[in-house]
């Protein structure tokens, strides 16, 4: 199967699955040598660079393997998933599990370190939240989720941070569907608000012990309703 050139965009992403096609299609069987990156080039119709980012991103996927002074060659036919696409397919509860870990010390951590900023953006999003339980289910799930994110960037870990980040999408998608399946606003506009000022404030005293135990109880109620939802 010829390569042809590609469109003029976006052409790393278009190399990239040019060369995933050739290798999980058979063209290139595991231990081939890939061509050089010249010759990938000109056959693409792109420049060495865009190549040699196509070939990163096929290495980062498990596909191909750079040996030092013989070249790239194919390791796998199959790729394997990065974490953002694992987490995609995983089943909701099962990511919420693990965001109750990382949380519940994230905000241990925040009672320790937090700083004056870091109260601020907490006693912000606090507001939001309330703010947000007059829109609509999507909006106050973003808010709470902002909320959530505040604590967890208040424990000065650029680490849970990211972590946190990745879920977040996740979570976002199943939270909306939960509140909406069982109509959890349909009495009370901003569910939990009682729970997450007392987080807030065990935090801004630096109780960390209170911090993790408020959080912990209130994702453990979140979580026996996903747990009790159909394909949670």
């Amino acid at each position: 199967m010829p390569l042809g050139s590609l469109r003029p965009s976006p052409l790393v992403e278009q190399a990239t699955e040019r060369l995933r096609e050739q290798i999980t299609q058979g063209e290139w069987p595991v231990g081939t040598r890939l061509p050089g990156e010249n010759a990938l080039a000109k056959a693409l119709g792109v420049g060495r660079s865009t190549v040699r980012e196509a070939l990163r991103a096929l290495a980062g996927a498990g596909l191909v393997r750079a040996r030092q002074g013989s070249g790239v060659f194919v390791i796998a036919t199959d790729p394997v998933d990065d974490w953002p696409a694992r987490l995609r397919r995983a089943a909701v509860a099962d990511v919420y599990e693990v965001r109750m870990m990382v949380e519940t010390q994230a905000a241990r951590l925040a009672a320790r370190r937090r700083t004056d900023e870091d109260v601020a953006a907490l006693e912000s999003a606090l507001a939001a939240r309330a703010g947000a339980a007059a829109q609509d289910d999507a909006a106050f799930v973003d808010a709470d989720i902002a909320l959530h994110a505040a604590v967890v960037a208040a424990a000065g870990n650029p680490v849970l941070t990211d972590l946190f980040a990745e879920f977040a999408p996740v979570l976002r998608e199943g939270l909306i569907g939960l509140v909406e399946v069982l109509g959890l606003r349909s009495h009370e506009r901003n569910p939990g608000h009682d729970t997450h000022a007392a987080l807030v404030a065990a935090i801004r005293r630096g109780d960390g012990a209170a911090a993790g135990d408020v959080l912990q109880e209130e994702l453990e109620r979140t979580l026996a309703l996903l747990h009790g939802r159909p394909g949670a």
